[in-house]
């Protein structure tokens, strides 16, 4: 299961991990979001397990942290490296779109 985070550790995670780092910018009633959430689900646990770190972080609860990554619309994943943040993906995705950006973080 990908781990919630939220705008009191979000900055703290990006900041620290040593690997690169996804997080999903998602909603509860957001359709394409929970349909994103089982597709990111299955990449992490066949494939990225120990080299990405996934989270998702549920834009309702925490209008700090998607203010300050300027979340306009969701299902949204910005890619981390270093504490940077190195890309972005708006809307769904397929397996292979998400794939790409991960293994260019590698």
């Amino acid at each position: 299961m990908l781990k919630e985070i939220n705008d009191n550790n979000l900055n703290k995670i990006i900041i620290e991990s040593k690997i690169p780092i996804l997080v999903d910018f998602w909603a509860p009633w957001c359709a394409p979001c929970r349909s994103l959430s089982i597709l990111l689900e299955e990449i992490f646990t066949n494939e990225y397990k120990n080299k990405v770190l996934f989270f998702k972080l549920n834009v309702d609860d925490n209008p700090v942290s998607s203010s300050k990554y300027g979340i306009r619309s969701i299902p949204t994943i910005i890619f981390f490296k270093n504490g940077e943040k190195k890309n972005i993906h708006i809307g769904t995705a397929s397996k292979n779109d998400i794939r790409n950006k991960l293994d260019a973080l590698l």
